[in-house]
């Protein structure tokens, strides 16, 4: 009878995570991954011992290009790192002219374009359900609790500080990150060491004013990440500049109870930042101000136009302004929990009087009335295009769904 040694257990968990890195990565007839553009074939089990990252991405998604040039840059600056960051890129290219294209651009490995059991059984796997997608795996361990499945917005959010990648890196940046959102303060997030000051807009063809960061204290503030070629923003930022101005006509000036916005700008050049910023009657930050990307990255924005709303003491209330004000218009304003928790109450309250069937001018089908806690939820307004919740008309054999406010009511049949 065999005696089992440490020695002995540990050579079969070397055993078992080679096995279990091939079964994922190999195929019957191969054992190795393509290299970058130039280069020789890498054996699947030179990657042992290393942090894995199993990329899964295709040229023609842009957000996938996007991401690409990020890990690019992240896997410049680890690859030295020990014990070792390796990708390996999982395709979901259309033709092998695509894949090479977009290979080319990638400085880590390849599953062959023609291997698509295993692509196939990667993405069943991993359960891959969008692109892209970042699946890491640690060093010798390929089993599940120790997986990390969400690699694209650690990166995205920490750069090269989430490395190694492990759940007890995960908590401390969480640690960090709650801790830093509890000691915030307006002039952390807006100035920096050689400007503390914002632009505001003055007498047309004239140069714009500059308003000290310190005259925001004790007001309500939004931060507005949005950008003139952003095509949701050409409908919200009028309507927020109407709720801007009806919030600041039933304030006090320069008391507490006063609402400024900061627009934090995506522009692409000056002249359209400056062409876009003249349509606003708030603040911004100046075009290419280095705290654009940082505010972006702190709060986490993924998509615009956003709009981050502080309290008077500088921290964050929501993240969810633009949806609040698309649901609650002026009436949101302070926008704080128990504001909105009143505005929920009454909205429930009107949402019960309302009528059950409505046929909208816009839509041809019959549209039933439901609530978040009847087969309704979140949603997107078929008819204003904005972000909805709560009470919401839906069609049942379609799914179109509007607000109640958007409904423009007709006659069956009209």
């Amino acid at each position: 009878m065999e005696t089992t040694t440490p020695m002995n257990m540990m050579m079969q968990e070397e055993d078992g995570s080679r096995l279990g890195l091939m079964s994922l990565l190999a195929s019957k007839n191969r054992d190795y991954l393509l290299p970058p553009t130039t280069g020789t074939q890498v054996k699947i089990s030179d990657l042992e011992g290393k942090v894995i990252g199993i990329y899964f991405s295709a040229n023609w998604y842009e957000p996938c290009q996007k991401f690409t040039v990020v890990l690019a840059n992240a896997y410049e600056q680890l690859k030295n790192y020990d014990p070792g960051f390796e990708v390996v890129f999982v395709s979901s290219d259309e033709d092998l002219d695509s894949f090479n294209n977009y290979r080319a651009s990638m400085p880590w490995l390849s599953i062959p374009f023609s291997d698509l059991d295993t692509k196939q059984a990667l993405n069943r796997r991993f359960d891959i359900e969008s692109m892209p997608c970042l699946i890491i795996l640690q060093p010798n361990d390929i089993h599940e609790d120790s997986t990390i499945q969400d690699g694209v917005d650690l990166i995205s959010r920490y750069g090269i500080q989430a490395y190694p990648f492990t759940r007890k890196k995960l908590d401390e940046l969480l640690l960090q990150e709650k801790n830093k959102h509890e000691n915030q303060s307006l002039k952390d997030l807006l100035t920096n060491h050689d400007k503390d000051f914002l632009m505001a807009n003055s007498i047309p063809d004239s140069l714009p004013e500059v308003v000290p960061t310190a005259s925001l204290s004790g007001k309500t503030l939004g931060l507005y990440f949005s950008a003139q070629w952003c095509s949701p923003a050409k409908k919200f930022t009028p309507k927020l500049a109407s709720i801007y101005e009806k919030i600041n006509q039933n304030s006090t000036p320069n008391n507490e109870t006063g609402f400024e916005i900061v627009f934090v700008s995506s522009d692409h050049d000056q002249t359209t930042f400056d062409s876009y910023f003249n349509t606003m009657p708030w603040l911004a930050l100046p075009f290419g101000d280095p705290n654009i990307k940082r505010l972006a990255k702190y709060f986490d924005v993924k998509d615009i136009p956003s709009l981050v709303i502080l309290g008077p003491d500088g921290k964050t209330v929501t993240k969810h302004g633009r949806n609040l004000v698309n649901l609650y218009e002026e009436s949101a304003y302070p926008f704080t929990r128990g504001r909105i928790e009143l505005l929920e109450r009454e909205m429930d309250e009107e949402g019960s009087k309302l009528p059950k069937v409505e046929y909208h001018f816009g839509h041809s089908h019959e549209l039933m009335l439901v609530s978040e806690g009847n087969g309704g939820g979140p949603f997107i307004c078929c008819d204003c295009e904005e972000q909805g919740a709560g009470w919401a008309y839906q069609c049942m054999e379609c799914g179109y769904e509007v607000h109640p406010k958007c409904v423009r009511a007709v006659d069956h049949g009209i």
